[in-house]
């Protein structure tokens, strides 16, 4: 009898052991994302507003574009406010991390940035491309004859077109501007020669500069991916965007807004 009461005890402090182990790790377990974007009631979406069609900031401070709707419909998916972020290529990691919850707007995957955060799965598979005068097509049919001295090549730094840029170029001179928004029509002004971007910027750019015209954009340069940009290791929050993500495109919420700004 005696042996059978002491194995009841050593069974019940065996759970309560275990039942308070448990809990100490909960207690240990830092909130999702996701949990303290509910509990704040608004959604910190950082983006350049430079990088059209994604993300446009304009003059009266309020931001337009493909990944700014997109930003609004997850919010609204979550019940809370969408609040953008101003930020730069080159400052997009250190104010991701110091002030927001997401990072949109046209964002490629890159190793660099995986270092320091998440990203949701693939929004978009895109490359780079050259933009040029359309009066200079036969002069630039390819990127061997772009790259060569006397071509001005103009890149907007801190991002991966300033990384694309200073790895392919060997003959161009390599021009820095820093404000993305007008760096085209530094182009059309015969400031410069040639743009590597995105080629899905460069369908875009020269459909507002038609005296711009995109070389080979369906055959870009190298592969690339677009995606947006979560915090490391946070595997609720991350589930939720990708689990909305693919209901977007499964329903057609997606393809509808990706059509009004890229077809």
């Amino acid at each position: 009898m005696k042996n059978t009461i002491r194995a009841v005890l050593l069974a019940g402090l065996a759970v309560l052991s275990l039942t308070l182990s448990s809990a100490r790790a909960e207690d240990n377990v830092p909130a999702s994302r996701l949990d303290q974007v509910l509990k704040a009631g608004k959604l910190r979406i950082c983006m350049t507003g430079d990088y059209k069609p994604f993300t446009y900031y304009r003059p009266d401070q309020t931001f337009e574009g493909m990944d700014v709707e997109l930003g609004q419909a997850l919010a609204k998916s979550l019940g809370v406010e969408a609040q953008f972020v101003k930020t730069t290529w080159s400052t997009l990691m250190n104010d991701f991390i110091a002030q927001c919850d997401i990072a949109m707007g046209g964002v490629s995957i890159t190793l660099d940035r995986a270092r320091k955060a998440a990203f949701s799965e693939p929004t978009m598979v895109d490359g780079k491309a050259p933009i040029i005068r359309c009066a200079d097509k036969d002069k630039f049919r390819n990127f061997d004859m772009i790259d060569q001295p006397g071509t001005r090549a103009i890149v907007n730094p801190g991002g991966t077109n300033e990384r694309f840029a200073r790895a392919r170029y060997k003959r161009a001179t390599l021009l820095l501007h820093p404000d993305n928004v007008t760096i085209f029509q530094q182009i059309v002004d015969g400031k410069a020669d040639v743009m590597v971007t995105d080629a899905s910027e460069t369908l875009w750019q020269s459909k507002l500069h038609p005296e711009l015209c995109p070389v080979t954009p369906d055959q870009p340069l190298q592969f690339a991916e677009k995606a947006y940009l979560l915090p490391r290791g946070d595997v609720a929050f991350k589930a939720y965007v990708d689990t909305w993500l693919h209901l977007a495109k499964a329903t057609g919420e997606y393809q509808q807004i990706f059509d009004k700004w890229l077809k």
